[in-house]
């Protein structure tokens, strides 16, 4: 039978991670904080038009990249940014998506990592059949989808963790509670009592941890993905969080929450914490916080020279890969592209465009 925890389970903060395991955590989330917050300035000088910001959620997404292993799958949401940094994506690929390429920047394949996925829940789906499929030709692998809270709403999160339950994939549902769907608080989402207490209703194991505590969250990640590895089946994981910033930039988040509860969470800041946590316990001292310190602005250095250079798009590439004999509407558009490009008027032909007596294909 799949594993079912009865009710959801607070995880406990780790008594102690391994000396590097902690600092890995310190610094990628550090690194996190940087790269959010420079991402965050282009949007404010009109040289990246969205961006979903991470702040105050990197707890939730260094700590579960970090406990799995480079040949685990991970499956972001649009919000992941910080993730497919940790997982040795390069800034400025990570922001290529959102600078109006088609292209997500980075090579899926090589990273273990899918595209960020802009549509609700529909990375759910994407990770439990690629864990399926992995467990049924035996690959030792376990998929994480990224997951927000209000994306656990839609039908094909309900999909998902039903399909891998069913099928015991090796499946880790990360759900982070930032509070609110935009502007939905989670009370007007569900009645349930917590996130974590649908798992039960899947015949899958639910746990609901801190997710502004790294080390808990790591903890919590890399037992489900274990389980989930021994063909324990899926592992729903709700980690609590907060969304420090607004929705996008493109958001005005004071007409629905109070200042006064933004100020609140911001004493909880995950980064802070951890940096609280291992300077008290002697994993970390001063010397090395401001070498990472350095290291951090060295990342958003570079990221500021590297996104002068505009990604380079081809337009007409938009009409290939599609079709192999592309039905005339196609044909008839990528001809008055490639006029308009050229500087063409409408009555020139342009190459590709279809010629009298060709068969449409596909229409």
């Amino acid at each position: 039978m799949t594993a079912v925890l009865d009710a959801p389970m607070t995880a406990p903060a780790p008594a102690g991670l391994p000396r590097e395991t902690a600092l890995a955590l310190y610094r990628a989330m550090v690194l996190g904080r940087a790269f959010d917050t420079t991402a965050t300035t282009f949007t404010r000088q009109g040289r990246l038009a969205v961006y979903p910001s991470s702040r105050g959620q990197e707890a939730c997404q260094v700590a579960p990249v970090l406990a799995l292993r480079p040949t685990d799958w991970v499956f972001p949401t649009y919000r992941e940014s910080v993730a497919l940094l940790t997982r040795g994506i390069a800034p400025v690929e990570v922001l290529t998506l959102f600078r109006g390429d088609r292209h997500c920047g980075y090579d899926p394949r090589a990273h273990r990592a899918a595209p960020q996925c802009t549509p609700l829940a529909t990375q759910c789906l994407h990770a439990a059949g690629l864990a399926d499929a992995a467990r049924t030709a035996g690959d030792d692998l376990v998929a994480l989808a990224f997951v927000g809270d209000g994306a656990t709403s839609e039908g094909d999160f309900h999909e998902a963790v039903n399909y891998a339950a069913v099928r015991r994939a090796p499946v880790v549902f990360l759900v982070q509670n930032n509070q609110y769907a935009i502007s939905v608080p989670l009370a007007k989402q569900t009645a349930a009592r917590t996130l974590a207490d649908k798992a039960a209703g899947y015949g899958a194991a639910g746990v609901r941890v801190d997710g502004n505590d790294a080390p808990a969250v790591h903890r919590a990640v890399a037992e489900a993905a274990e389980r989930a590895r021994a063909g324990g089946g899926p592992t729903l994981v709700e980690a609590v969080t907060y969304r420090m910033e607004a929705h996008t930039n493109a958001d005005d988040d004071t007409r629905y929450r109070p200042r006064e509860e933004i100020a609140s969470w911001a004493r909880k800041d995950p980064v802070a914490r951890l940096e609280r946590l291992l300077l008290a316990d002697g994993t970390l001292d001063e010397a090395a916080a401001a070498a990472v310190a350095d290291e951090a602005d060295g990342l958003s250095r570079t990221l500021r020279r590297d996104f002068e250079t505009p990604p380079t798009c081809d337009p007409a590439e938009m009409f290939r890969h599609v079709y192999r004999h592309p039905p005339h509407r196609l044909r008839a558009q990528a001809a008055a592209l490639a006029g308009e490009l050229a500087g063409a008027g409408d009555g020139e032909r342009a190459d590709g465009e279809q010629t009298d007596g060709e068969q449409e294909e596909g229409s």
